[in-house]
């Protein structure tokens, strides 16, 4: 095994949550900070005040003044940006946005909604305007692995809100054997008293009978679910098998909903790891040695094939390998309704901090599946994200500090898998992909939010800024930068897999349901703020191809003359 060199520590302060040296774990919203108006093209760093946009429109012909955020009833809130680049996935123009009551309500120049008095206005000059992002894969709170995700609802929402991410998708998932309704109302019965965006639910399939088929029924046609995750790792815990996949994809296909897979053999995984400990490899290192990215992309291949036979359209999850990767790039290419979801972890950095020779830095990096020690990986993945190789991104945020992580100090095994990423998602995607020149802001849209948005059904109210659509939208400085680090992140976690990354691109205000919920560093938003969302079956982006298959693409059987020759009489006695 190559030697790799040593990377700059993830920790910022000692000590976990709950225990000495914990205060570096930000819990509480932070304190207002100055507010002075914006110069238009200002950089800032997230340290220090930060710059408000805000003023409040007084009657026609006073000057306008700078004002403190207001704590207004959503429906009282009207909202005009102006000046600013409305950014969508298809196209780019220079337009004000006015906003009330949670909704878009104009897009166009030079826009004086009447009356003028109560109007809040946003100065967006020399900025761009896009849809809030969507963030497909999180786990907040998430009881796993002897232990529970550190970020809450809470937390995690007001985590994406300040990182311009507007709407989370987090998955309910049932032990074997245990209802899937009742995890949906336990993980709603969570979000829904604290989240700070909106959000909605995957649900989970860890096993499979005719209780869980007709739950999916409920659930689609009940709760507004329209997507299923199915594991192909975790072996004894949420693994199913190829027959209950096929199962599951299937009653997927009926019922309009968009199947999802961890891609991993978990076999293989669960064979690795005997003999990665049996070796004396106990480390971080275990982990990605016992999991390859051969495993990742047998996995693809196989979940691809299967959910093909059936036409059912797939989503794979995180995407963390060039081999994966490439294997769903080649089914697009065949006509594969497959989708790939790319996370900032892949995108932003590697596994050779698996290597590293402090444990607890190795430690922070272990995910499943986990990132790959090829340093190229990072480039190759937004590559194929900027080309429609691949599809969406997500962050499968699922945080623990680095004292649940020693539950597996002397068993790679143990440790809690999950990484940070719902705060620095659009930033990373920002900095590595439109920064470097891989895309276009217009890709950037997409990739973040739109394309999300259609894939779960819930475009153009979501994932695109236009009359009608929701007010989830952030205004978006792309010279401005900021240094991502744990001492001034919002996720709820001593350190930062991303830690000292210098990203262009910084969200200087988000709206969430036409309220300015973030602005200069500042939170005006209080827990259960967000609502949930539901999402109809049948994405017409998604299933507009597989019903037309199902019409013109069935086999038929050959025409033919019944055969009336000789039939043998034989019969073939057992040995």
């Amino acid at each position: 095994m190559a030697t790799f060199s040593k990377q700059p520590s993830v920790f910022q302060t000692p000590g976990c949550a709950g225990q000495a040296g914990a205060s570096a774990v930000r819990s509480q919203p932070d304190p207002p900070e100055s507010l002075a108006p914006l110069s238009p093209g200002r950089v800032w760093s997230r340290k220090g005040p930060k710059p408000s946009l805000r003023h409040h429109q007084p009657v026609r012909g006073q000057p306008l003044e700078a004002a403190p955020m207001a704590h207004q009833n959503l429906a009282q809130q009207r909202l005009l940006i102006k000046g600013g680049k409305v950014v969508n996935d298809d196209r780019s123009v220079v337009a004000d946005v006015y906003v009330e009551d949670g909704v878009v309500r104009q897009v166009g120049p030079n826009l004086n909604p009447e009356p003028p008095t109560g109007l809040i206005v946003l100065d967006a000059t020399n900025k761009l305007v896009i849809p809030g992002g969507i963030d497909t894969h999180t786990h907040m709170q998430f009881p796993f692995m002897g232990s529970r995700s550190k970020d809450d609802f809470y937390t995690g929402t007001k985590a994406a809100i300040a990182g311009g991410t507007t709407m989370i998708i987090d998955f309910a998932i049932p032990q074997k054997g245990c209802s899937l309704t009742e995890a949906f109302d336990t993980w709603k019965s969570w979000a829904d008293p604290k989240v700070c965006c909106d959000y909605a639910l995957h649900v989970a399939v860890t096993w499979w009978s005719n209780k869980v088929k007709e739950e999916m029924k409920s659930l689609v046609q009940n709760k507004g679910v329209n997507s299923f995750k199915m594991f192909m790792a975790y072996k004894d815990l949420y693994m199913v098998n190829d027959e209950e996949l096929y199962a599951a994809f299937s009653c997927c296909k009926e019922l309009g909903a968009v199947a999802q897979v961890h891609a991993e053999n978990g076999e293989l995984i669960a064979q690795g790891a005997k003999k990665m400990l049996a070796m004396g490899i106990t480390g971080p290192e275990g982990h990605e040695l016992c999991r390859p990215e051969e495993v990742e992309a047998e996995a693809t291949q196989r979940a691809i094939t299967i959910a093909n036979a059936v036409n059912c359209p797939l989503f794979v999850v995180h995407v963390m390998s060039k081999s994966a990767a490439r294997v769903i790039s080649n089914a697009r290419r065949e006509g594969k309704v497959v989708y790939g979801e790319p996370i900032a972890a892949s995108l932003g950095t590697d596994g050779t901090n698996y290597w590293n020779k402090d444990w607890a830095h190795a430690a922070a990096y272990v995910m499943g599946p986990p990132l790959r020690p090829d340093p190229s990986t990072p480039g190759f993945l937004m590559n194929l994200l900027a080309n429609d190789d691949l599809s969406v991104t997500g962050t499968d945020n699922c945080t623990f500090d680095i004292c649940q992580k020693a539950l597996g100090k002397d068993d790679f095994t143990k440790i809690p898998n999950g990484v940070n990423g719902v705060e620095d998602r659009m930033s990373v995607i920002w900095e590595k992909g439109v920064y470097s020149g891989k895309m276009d802001e217009n890709r950037f849209v997409a990739v973040t939010s739109t394309n999300a948005a259609k894939i779960f059904n819930l475009y153009p109210k979501k994932g695109r800024i236009a009359v009608g659509s929701d007010a989830d939208i952030v205004i978006w400085d792309p010279k401005a930068t900021r240094t991502i680090s744990a001492k001034t992140h919002h996720q709820a976690n001593n350190f930062n897999i991303f830690e000292g990354m210098v990203c262009h691109g910084v969200p200087v205000a988000t709206i969430s349901r036409g309220k300015v919920v973030y602005e200069g560093g500042a939170f005006n938003v209080t827990a259960g703020e967000g609502k949930y969302v539901s999402r109809p079956p049948f994405p017409p982006y998604v299933y507009k191809r597989v019903r037309q298959r199902e019409q013109v693409c069935q086999p038929v059987p050959v025409k033919r003359a019944p055969y009336t020759d000789v039939v043998s009489a034989a019969s073939i006695t057992p040995k």
